[in-house]
């Protein structure tokens, strides 16, 4: 062991050339699709004109930035951005591990599989079609919810126009698509648990929750703290696609976000250095999170990215 550790890094990857081979698609598409694109981060800081060019443009240091900061938007962007990632990432991270650690423990493999297969399915629906699905079943004059409250005696309700439920609606719809999937890879690391542990811990006379406290949680751990530093790395670049669906004058007080913020300001109003500059930011706050919450990660526990 000592030997290996003393050797340099490319006396390792001369004995483990083959290895280096299996990863070189992946380097060199995550060099010209993440690493070349980063020349055009200097528009930020140029007033961009695609007659001019990039060198040709002139430099404009700050000023965008300053901008964003400065405009009545800004902290409610900020906010509305910061507010929304918060509340999917707390209420649907811990979702995909409760459901896995009950699939584990559900004996029925038959009923099992079709559980799994019905919370699956809704991550193979697309974005669009979803938030098609979303404002027809909560449309006040045709939908379904609003239909059964108009047969019960009630008033419908504008769900979508309301400020004060447009998060709901965005977070848990997001949950009940994405939750299947995402215990995929914590029921594979429960799968890989020996069932030796269980046995044991059986014959000791612990229960269902006490093997799941002490045995299972454990195993995931390392995992569960790996994904969620990646979500917090991403915290702020939540969804757009969604967002501007589900988007109308009634609830922008809360739906306006910096993805849609971005997507208006550089692609309706050709504003392509300050929305450049807007994204410059979003990323740079990402990145900042990333490295935090690993630090963090790593003095509390013990496990980290790096």
């Amino acid at each position: 062991m000592e030997t290996l550790n003393k050797k340099t890094f490319f006396q390792r990857m001369k004995g483990n050339y083959d290895l280096l081979f299996f990863c070189l698609p992946g380097i060199v598409i995550t060099f010209i699709y993440h690493y070349i694109p980063l020349y055009g981060v200097q528009i930020a800081f140029r007033r961009y004109s695609p007659r001019l060019g990039m060198w040709g443009s002139e430099w404009r240091g700050l000023d965008h930035f300053e901008r964003f900061f400065s405009s009545a938007f800004a902290p409610q962007i900020i906010w509305n951005t910061f507010i929304l990632s918060l509340y999917a990432l707390v209420a649907g991270f811990p979702i995909p591990i409760i459901l896995a650690i009950m699939l584990n423990h559900f004996r029925h493999r038959r009923y099992r599989r079709v559980i799994q297969s019905v919370t699956y399915a809704p991550h193979f629906i697309s974005v669009v079609v979803m938030c098609g699905m979303i404002l027809l079943f909560l449309s006040p004059s045709l939908g379904i919810v609003n239909n059964i409250i108009r047969s019960m005696g009630g008033t419908p309700v504008n769900f979508i126009g309301q400020q004060s439920m447009w998060r709901h609606i965005y977070v848990w719809s997001g949950i009940w698509q994405g939750m299947g999937w995402s215990s995929v890879i914590y029921f594979a690391v429960l799968s890989g648990v020996s069932p030796e542990y269980h046995e044991a811990a059986v014959v000791d006379g612990a229960s269902k929750l006490q093997r799941i406290w002490y045995i299972d949680i454990p195993f995931l751990i390392p995992t569960a703290v790996m994904l969620l530093i990646l979500n917090c790395g991403s915290l702020f670049s939540i969804g757009f696609e969604k967002a501007y669906a589900l988007q109308n004058p009634a609830n922008l007080g809360v739906s306006q976000i910096i993805s849609t913020y971005v997507y208006q300001m550089g692609i309706l109003n050709n504003d392509i250095s300050f929305s450049t500059a807007v994204g410059l930011f979003n990323s740079a706050v990402n990145a900042v999170l990333l490295l935090a919450v690993n630090w963090v990660a790593r003095r509390a526990s013990g496990h980290s990215l790096w």
